[in-house]
């Protein structure tokens, strides 16, 4: 199968938000970090803090690799559209499903990350719950 330069040009705008998502969620755990700090300084005992540091280093791990993987899926998919561009169609093909494949993997890890996030969330409701 060959593909056209308006295949990998249908991802752009698909990568281009996931990568802005991503952005936003480090930003939403830097903010929730920062926070935790200050609380930790205060109560350095207090084992739902110990828990939610422990949660959080997980996420910025994940958000690093998702961020990775997505901008790798963008790199390939403009190197794609330079093969095809440059009439070497089969490279263009194999650099466009590494560039999926890449994707793939992103939206993987950001699933797992969704699956933490929402562990911290169920900590912090049992918690008041106790009270």
């Amino acid at each position: 199968m060959t593909i056209t330069i308006n295949t990998p040009a249908l991802l752009f705008p698909a990568i281009t938000l996931l990568l802005l998502a991503y952005t936003n969620r480090f930003l939403g755990v830097a903010n929730l970090i920062r926070n935790l700090h200050k609380k930790h300084l205060e109560f350095p005992d207090q084992v739902i803090i110990i828990e939610q540091i422990q949660n959080l280093t997980s996420r910025v791990r994940l958000i690093k690799w998702m961020q990775i993987c997505g901008v790798f899926s963008f790199v390939f998919c403009v190197l794609s559209m330079f093969m095809v561009f440059s009439d070497l169609s089969n490279f263009g093909n194999y650099t466009f499903g590494v560039s999926m494949l890449s994707l793939l993997i992103s939206l993987l890890i950001s699933l797992r990350e969704l699956q933490i996030s929402t562990r911290a969330l169920e900590m912090e409701l049992k918690d008041m719950r106790q009270f």
